[in-house]
């Protein structure tokens, strides 16, 4: 059966009342606010008293570059999570939520697969409960008052040549990457060109998943710099005075929402931050109340560790106040092969001098994830093409460099199948953690990134283009330099070139842009050619989604 077809299955005979997945981690009906009778959202009352509650341990699942392969972080920490409850922890789980981009286009959703997902499938992959419909309302409503201040007088002496602030819209949409507006007339508000970025590159989406609480939130949002004057001085939310407005729009989406597993795990599942171009973790509120609710919280950083894990490492940890005690990454036979240079069309071929060659990706997360001091173990998420020789070759490619693999059917095989990795990770949780972070937070912009070009990526060099060399000195002149640095970087490489497979080295990274995002609390540094808004492929996965006239979903993976 396809993923759709086994939650279906599930969904309709073995789906627990929300109430009741709450009250297995001590939640009580007054703690939800109920979307239904399978999801529902954390009080801002409950959400206050759980941060002062004492904290479990964190494993941080994380993966290799992705490939069309497929590695599958959110199946193995669902497959895991389950696995731990299985042997009596008290696991809760803490994902990202997904976008529509990736849905409708050809990555998937985000709620796992097989035997190991987050249901209800359908309503989490699509409109959830309006999460990403209310960041994009609430970053579209900014840019509309920006236009508006401009067309009604421009008191703050904005440039409009000099704004920062887009337009967002949570699609793949190639079309709105460079547009022209306030086209035909005086009336039609001053005509300046702008782009638009995916929903979940937004800035606000940054500053939903790193806010504390609403308090926080809005002291970010204030902080927001939406553009310059004509004297080059910055511009906020706070000097346009729609801060309240803004944050109002998000009051109900900064709240965490609160699913099931096929196997009743409690998951939670809020924020979603693209790991290329964003920072690519869940909200420091999810996964701390995780924290709070149970004895082990599983959370997940997007694309490979050298992007969503850096990133969690190095700019949310600092905010959540707690490092992982474990690092799971995730990795596949059929991916390795792909970097050891077999073709999308004969993965499926035992190939064990492939893997081996292509065990140099997973080597090189192991390292970077190794030096940050925290016990690394290898989960092998098990395709049915996987050979018992592959297998095998793979657990002692991960041996000879002191690292534990573990095979882990989840897909097929849930909970049950997670077991062994279960049994891993609760042994690495035992191992001491002495966590060291990548830089020191007083460096400079230009250190950061060439730290994490060298000793993460295993570049030489960076370049800097005009336009990068000019942002970097605005930076330094209004006193930024020195915040976390968050790389937009594509995912399929250690490099900037998406075709660099495997293990490349000895490259240049070329940055071509710096981005202040006040609100986040970093900055954007864009290199090579990744975009803030992504296109849709040839063949959508949206051609292949349907409804029938009882409103069952098919087609939806």
């Amino acid at each position: 059966m396809s993923d759709i077809e086994i939650a279906q299955a599930n969904e309709a005979h073995n789906m627990l009342p929300i109430t009741k997945v709450a009250e297995s981690v001590g939640l009580t009906a007054a703690d939800l606010e109920l979307y239904g009778n399978y999801k529902a959202k954390l009080s801002i009352p409950t959400l206050r008293r759980l941060r002062h509650a004492s904290q479990g341990k964190l494993v941080l699942v994380t993966s290799i570059n992705p490939t069309p392969a497929g590695e599958g972080k959110s199946t193995v920490t669902i497959g895991l999570g389950d696995a731990l409850r299985l042997r009596g922890q008290k696991a809760v789980i803490a994902l990202r939520e997904p976008s529509l981009g990736p849905v409708m286009g050809m990555k998937g959703g985000a709620t796992g697969g097989g035997y190991s997902q987050v249901v209800p499938m359908e309503d989490i992959n699509l409109h959830f409960t309006g999460d990403m419909h209310a960041l994009t309302t609430a970053v579209d409503t900014l840019a509309a008052l920006i236009d508006n201040h401009l067309q009604q007088g421009n008191a703050l002496n904005l440039d409009p040549r000099r704004l920062l602030w887009r337009r967002a819209l949570d699609i793949n949409d190639r079309a709105l990457r460079h547009v022209v507006i306030g086209l035909g007339g005086h009336a039609n508000g001053v005509p300046r060109e702008t782009e638009f970025d995916i929903t979940v590159a937004s800035e606000l989406m940054a500053v939903l998943c790193l806010a504390e609480d609403l308090a926080d939130l809005k002291a970010r949002i204030s902080r927001i710099v939406i553009g310059y004057t004509y004297d080059r001085a910055p511009v906020t939310v706070a000097d346009l005075g729609v801060t309240g407005a803004i944050a109002m729009l998000l009051k109900d989406a900064s709240k965490p929402n609160l699913v099931q597993t096929l196997a009743h795990t409690p998951t939670l599942i809020h924020g979603g931050p693209f790991a290329n171009i964003a920072h690519g973790c869940n909200s420091v509120l999810a996964t701390r109340t995780a924290l709070a609710l149970g004895d082990i919280a599983l959370t997940e950083a997007g694309f490979g560790a050298d992007l969503g894990a850096e990133k969690f490492m190095d700019i949310k940890a600092p905010v959540l106040g707690k490092t992982p005690d474990a690092v799971v990454i995730v990795a596949t036979v059929r991916a390795l092969k792909y970097n050891g240079g077999v073709k999308l069309a004969d993965l499926t071929t035992e190939n064990r001098t492939a893997l081996a060659e292509g065990f140099a990706n997973l080597r090189r997360h192991i390292t970077n994830m190794q030096r940050y001091g925290v016990p690394v173990l290898v989960a092998i998420n098990h395709f049915v093409s996987d050979t018992p020789a592959e297998i095998a070759d793979l657990i002692a490619l991960c041996e000879a460099v002191g690292v534990t693999a573990v095979d882990a059917p989840v897909w097929a095989d849930g909970g049950q199948g997670g077991l062994a990795l279960a049994d891993a990770v609760l042994a690495a949780l035992q191992q001491p953690a002495h966590f060291t972070p990548l830089y020191a937070q007083a460096t400079t912009a230009t250190e950061k990134i060439e730290t994490i070009v060298t000793e993460i990526y295993g570049g030489r060099n960076v370049t800097y283009t005009k336009e990068a060399q000019t942002a970097l000195r605005t930076i330094r002149r209004n006193g930024w330099d020195q915040l976390p640095v968050c790389m937009a970087k594509t995912q399929y490489s250690f490099s900037d070139d998406a075709k660099a497979l495997g293990a490349p080295d000895d490259f240049t990274i070329t940055v071509r842009d710096v981005i202040p995002k006040l609100g986040a609390g970093f900055l954007v540094v864009m290199t090579g050619t990744v975009l803030t808004m992504p296109g849709l492929p040839k063949v959508p996965a949206a051609e292949r989604m349907d409804v029938d006239e009882n409103g069952k979903i098919s087609g939806l993976f």
